[in-house]
């Protein structure tokens, strides 16, 4: 997919707009759950979400070999939209992103914001995505995958930043929306040598990728009803499948109860805001805390775009 050196480029372009996100050793974290936590901190990236790396890359990328682009199209739940439409503002193209009908009103306006033409259309992301190939036709645009070697590598820079970081890390627990976040995890583990283990984490209402982990063939859901939008995914890419499927641990489902408690403990313990998807590995580390004991551990809070009113429902319930 890409080597080392092709990596370390990747994040020295990453590096010129987006700053390394942080890493921490939460305290509470390790009191509250018996085992050394390290949270890598995407939430605090220009656009709330580790997205913004691959957008970056995959733009550039892009305009080298097509210089002649007139323009992109993308369908997204939110944070994969941001990423686009910043590095197409930076590159001055235009673009066009449709989301689904109902879609975060606070990820709609942050999109629009950085100058995309929004559409909504359909009832889930599949149906947007089938929208956005119609609109790439229409207008002669490039049309822009959820899942890319060049979104890979952008992604996978946060990897090189937590395992160069934080020596001796026994298990990452990581989202999987479309599987780019976890392929560039367990690609730049694998290229740095490491034993770390890397635990996929979905929905139970959207866990396409784990059923089909677990029966070896690509298998789809008729719904992926989670408000973890950034893992509502009823269609695993087959590419990122193959990934996953030789180089993951395990994947872990977990329900929305479980994510929202994640959330609430992200607020109390770290003061930090996680959206449903960027707090599932937590959630999955909850489920697996006796299994961690007394080891060293991370997991990837890779994202913070959560509307306020949804937000404010999480936390005015008590955590476990």
């Amino acid at each position: 997919m890409f080597d080392l050196i092709a990596l370390r480029t990747a994040a020295r372009h990453v590096h010129q707009h987006v700053p390394p996100t942080p890493q921490y050793a939460w305290p509470r974290l390790a009191e509250r759950l018996g085992c050394e936590v390290w949270v890598k901190h995407e939430n605090h990236a220009p656009t709330g979400a580790f997205k913004v790396r691959g957008g970056l890359l995959y733009v550039q990328a892009l305009r080298e070999r097509l210089p002649e682009v007139r323009g992109l199209v993308t369908a997204t739940r939110g944070n994969h939209g941001q990423s686009l439409a910043l590095a197409a503002r930076s590159a001055g193209l235009p673009i066009i992103i449709v989301v689904p009908q109902g879609n975060s009103r606070e990820k709609n306006a942050a999109m629009r914001a950085l100058g995309a033409q929004l559409i909504e259309h359909g009832q889930d992301f599949d149906e947007a995505r089938d929208e956005a190939a119609r609109q790439a036709q229409v207008h002669g645009y490039e049309s822009v995958p959820a899942f890319h070697p060049d979104l890979i590598r952008g992604v996978a820079t946060y990897a090189l930043e937590l395992l160069e970081a934080v020596q001796g890390l026994g298990t990452v627990y990581v989202p999987i929306g479309m599987g780019s976040g976890i392929c560039g995890l367990i690609q730049t583990r694998d290229l740095l040598g490491l034993e770390t283990e890397i635990v996929g984490v979905v929905s139970t209402a959207a866990d396409a990728y784990a059923k089909s982990f677990e029966q070896g063939k690509i298998v789809t859901t008729a719904t992926a009803n989670t408000f973890a939008d950034g893992m509502a995914c009823r269609l695993p890419s087959a590419d990122a499948f193959e990934i996953i499927r030789q180089g993951a641990a395990r994947i872990l489902r977990v329900s929305d109860d479980e994510i929202a408690n994640a959330m609430r403990i992200f607020h109390e313990d770290t003061h930090n805001t996680a959206e449903g998807a960027g707090a599932a590995g937590l959630a999955a580390l909850i489920q697996e805390q006796d299994r961690q004991r007394g080891a060293r551990v991370a997991v990837v809070l890779s994202g913070a775009n959560i509307d306020r009113l949804r937000y404010a429902q999480v936390l005015a319930s008590l955590s476990d």
